[in-house]
């Protein structure tokens, strides 16, 4: 039980770090957190067809990387904006030849509005950023 606990503060310390400011890669190279949102190329919620302003986007693209780099399998990333709110499940890594690969739904609902959930499928870089590949 400590052990899990312990895990989740650190997952949940790292990935609060590495979208506060910058963070030191494998490599000693600097990487800032726009460049972690940005390699998800808008991510899912932009496929989503709803129209979600720049901050709410930001919100969202943000708890899409958190559920792939540090969130366990199936347990959701929550975010909230103006009129609209959303989350983020990730299922289990997978290897996709030396990276690692996770699928994951993101599902967003506008107040007033019915639920629409996107579907998917990311592979982490070398640098700590994450690709799509749909």
């Amino acid at each position: 039980m400590r052990f899990h606990f312990a895990r989740i503060a650190v997952s949940s310390l790292f990935s609060a770090g590495l979208l506060a400011g910058c963070s030191t890669t494998g490599s000693g190279a600097r990487v800032s957190s726009a460049s972690y949102i940005a390699a998800l190329q808008g991510g899912v919620v932009s496929r989503s067809g709803i129209e979600v302003d720049n901050s709410d986007k930001q919100r969202a693209l943000e708890a899409e990387y958190r559920a792939l780099e540090g969130s366990p399998g199936g347990q959701p990333v929550v975010w909230a904006g103006s009129g609209i709110k959303g989350q983020v499940v990730a299922n289990a890594p997978f290897q996709v030849g030396a990276q690692n690969c996770r699928q994951y739904m993101h599902t967003i609902t506008p107040d007033g509005r019915a639920e629409v959930k996107t579907r998917g499928t990311a592979c982490r870089n070398a640098d700590g950023t994450w690709t799509p590949l749909n």
